[in-house]
């Protein structure tokens, strides 16, 4: 679904005061020339002097991407999911702007308990106490979006019950309005903006939160995650209870466990717990997620990894997921081994087959830029090399020469940089490279699998069967459009939106002034003629017609007045 754009009938009340609060917080941290340049005013009846506004004295040595970060906070959480987003896109945002984005917190005090069971009644048709036996008070966690509480089913299972604030999917709706409203007037007035798709980010960002706002899709995410991984018992996933979850209520099990910050301690060694086994097994599992799968936790940070009992991992919050393809999998697999061979020339053409360009600019000075990275981890040992790091640095290669990488790439590489801090916390002697070369070398020799090439014979053999079939009638048909005249070369001009804009403008008043002229013409004939009713022998729709030319007449002035041109 599109996001509404702001418009003269959209502007309710609502989304001006929430526009004004989002001025005025920017503004407060030093946004104001920004604004200004935006012309924000002439929408929004800011005055010049609000927009101009000065940096408040205690935030003045704050750097600049620090306010960033704080103004984000102030917004509220679409903004604090915005950033939190943004700082996995290397390939859009300065390395500066990641690192402070990377500490955005999500500080929100909870929701009340009365809320939280009147929206679980609304959703599950149902009331608290006849669905558990048992519900907390307060709750056991609270972010920006949902918060949750624990609970006891009928049959005695512990479960935790996730449930989204009151009215947050309004309040975000109007925040992505506002958003794109901003990004479509930055790209056309910031200079800066012409580099980046703003607006087609701010887009990507609704679709990403408006599938995190919908609990049936986590849910799903779970029961995917679970199959995956059904047979694997160094991993527990926990069990969703979909009688007891909607849209915006989510029922799963309930998980202790350690937290995996904590397992280095020697009391909870004692129970059995070896960090070293934690740390071979998180990476494993991650590297099957990628390998494998094609479907990985895209956020595997220290506050969502439990360890259970036997070094059994259970990973949390299944609301942010990455996915892979196949043949993005086969890619990956031929980077990591063009890595350890030190193979510049295989890596370089993977990477333009990763990207889906047959070529670029300077293939030469993309390969020497290769070579580059190569040589950086050449020096050290197999051991030492860290997986995601070298990944987060291939990225920055690919957006140097322009190039696009699949979607969730780089949520790849945050989830492997961050697992590999979480191994190397946890195992000084913790090798990266040691456990990925099996999961990158059996992909690629599963390609050359004779199953493998009979099915991809068999898909070839399909397509090209396909092609000859279409092949006469399709160009029988272009060649019919050809003699038809229907073939047409298509324009785009670029630069001419003020001049259209100035013409439409013109056009506009040009027909309201001739409309004005016609209802006083109009009005003058009916009073001419005597038609009744009358109000002291003047025909009352002869008064009703200059009454509206009236109002017409002053409404044309006053546009023309406010945007300061008689």
């Amino acid at each position: 679904m599109p996001i509404r754009k702001i418009g003269v009938i959209s502007r309710t009340y609502r989304h001006i005061n929430r526009y004004r609060e989002v001025i005025a917080i920017l503004v407060k941290y030093g946004f104001g020339e920004i604004l200004a340049k935006l012309e924000l005013q002439k929408h929004l009846d800011f005055g010049k002097g609000f927009i101009l506004g000065k940096t408040a004295a205690e935030i003045a040595d704050v750097s600049h991407w620090g306010r960033v970060r704080m103004a984000l906070e102030e917004l509220g959480p679409t903004f604090v999911k915005f950033g939190q987003i943004m700082s996995t896109r290397p390939d859009m945002v300065p390395q500066e702007l990641i690192i402070e984005l990377e500490k955005l917190q999500e500080e929100v005090p909870p929701f009340s308990t009365e809320d939280a069971k009147r929206i679980i009644a609304e959703e599950l048709n149902s009331s608290v106490d006849r669905i558990f036996t048992d519900f907390s008070d307060p709750p056991v966690a609270s972010a920006s979006i949902a918060q949750v509480h624990k609970a006891v089913l009928p049959g005695g299972e512990e479960v935790a019950v996730k449930i989204q604030r009151p009215d947050i999917d309004k309040i975000i709706e109007v925040d992505l309005e506002i958003m794109l409203h901003l990004a479509t007037r930055a790209e056309k007035y910031l200079k800066e903006a012409e580099a980046i798709d703003i607006v087609k980010l701010v887009e990507e960002f609704a679709r990403v939160i408006r599938k995190e706002l919908n609990f049936r899709i986590e849910a799903a995410y779970i029961e995917r995650f679970a199959n995956n991984f059904q047979d694997d018992t160094t991993i527990h996933v926990p069990k969703v209870y979909k009688e007891f979850s909607s849209g915006k209520v989510l029922t799963m099990e309930f998980i202790c466990g350690y937290k995996v910050t904590d397992i280095t301690k020697t009391e909870v060694r004692e129970h059995g717990i070896d960090p070293k086994v934690v740390a071979s097994r998180g990476l494993d599992l991650i590297l099957k997620q990628i390998f494998e799968h094609g479907f990985f936790h895209a956020d595997p940070h220290p506050g969502n990894i439990r360890v259970l009992d036997g070094n059994v991992i259970c990973f949390l919050d299944y609301g942010m997921m990455g996915k892979l393809s196949a043949r993005h999998r086969e890619d990956l697999a031929d980077i990591f081994i063009g890595i350890i061979s030190r193979d510049e020339h295989k890596i370089t053409k993977t990477i333009l087959k990763l990207t889906g360009r047959s070529h670029v600019r300077d293939v030469e000075e993309l390969e020497s830029d290769i070579t580059e990275l190569i040589e950086v981890y050449a020096y050290g040992s197999l051991k030492e090399l860290e997986i995601g790091s070298v990944i987060t640095h291939m990225g920055d290669v690919i957006i140097e020469h322009h190039l696009e990488g699949p979607r969730d790439f780089y949520l790849l590489a945050k989830a492997l940089v961050t697992i590999e801090g979480v191994g190397r916390e946890l195992d000084p002697e913790f090798n990266a490279v040691k456990h990925a070369e099996p999961f990158a070398e059996k992909l690629i020799m599963d390609r050359m699998s004779p199953q493998r090439l009979i099915k991809d014979f068999y898909l070839s053999a399909l397509e090209t069967r396909l092609l000859l079939r279409d092949l006469p009638s399709e160009a029988r048909d272009i060649l019919a459009r050809v003699k038809q005249g229907e073939v047409k070369i298509k324009f785009e001009h670029k630069g001419l939106d003020p001049l259209l804009k100035t013409l439409d403008q013109t056009n506009n008043r040009t027909v309201f002034a001739i409309v004005l002229a016609s209802l006083v013409i109009g009005s003058a004939l009916m009073v001419l003629s005597g038609v009744p009713p009358k109000w002291h022998e003047i025909p009352l729709i002869g008064i009703i017609g200059f009454l509206g030319a009236g109002i017409m007449a002053f409404w044309l002035l006053f546009s023309i007045l406010r945007h300061g041109k008689l």
